[in-house]
């Protein structure tokens, strides 16, 4: 058994049903975190449409967020889920603003943002965002999973 995440009569994943449940509860805890709604729907009858204007916005404030974090067991908690995000995001024709290279290139929060830091005594300050290894690393990781969730 399986579930279906459609924009229109486009679908841009097609994942089992535990995968998908699990995904749906991450979905839900972001929205949850973020303030905002995401633009998945509810899943009925093993189909999930996203409305993609909220999914675009959504999208981009997830990958924003996970860019400017310094904290080590967030990026690691949601590196997989927001890479899967970004998957769902390029197949419904949306490149998140956050991922270009010279967006929180000074790996400073913008005015009024809120920024998220590990801080432990004596320990090497969490890498800074001006690296790009964040970045990388979920540009890579979004890479393999693109080629591991079945349309």
């Amino acid at each position: 058994m399986s579930q279906y995440y459609d924009v229109g009569d486009e679908t841009l994943w097609n994942p089992s049903i535990g995968a998908s449940r699990l995904f749906l509860a991450q979905v839900r805890v972001h929205e949850n975190e973020l303030g905002m709604a995401s633009g998945l729907g509810p899943m009925d009858m093993d189909e999930c449409k996203i409305e993609t204007g909220a999914f675009r916005e959504y999208t981009e404030a997830l990958v924003a967020r996970h860019l400017r974090t310094g904290h080590r067991v967030i990026l690691a908690l949601s590196e997989g889920f927001v890479a899967t995000v970004l998957v769902l995001a390029r197949r419904a024709g949306i490149e998140p603003d956050a991922l270009r290279p010279d967006t929180y290139g000074d790996g400073e929060a913008g005015a009024g943002e809120f920024r998220d830091v590990q801080v432990r005594a004596g320990a090497p300050a969490p890498p800074g965002q001006g690296d790009g290894a964040a970045r990388e690393r979920l540009e890579a990781l979004a890479h393999r999973l693109d080629r591991a969730m079945p349309r």
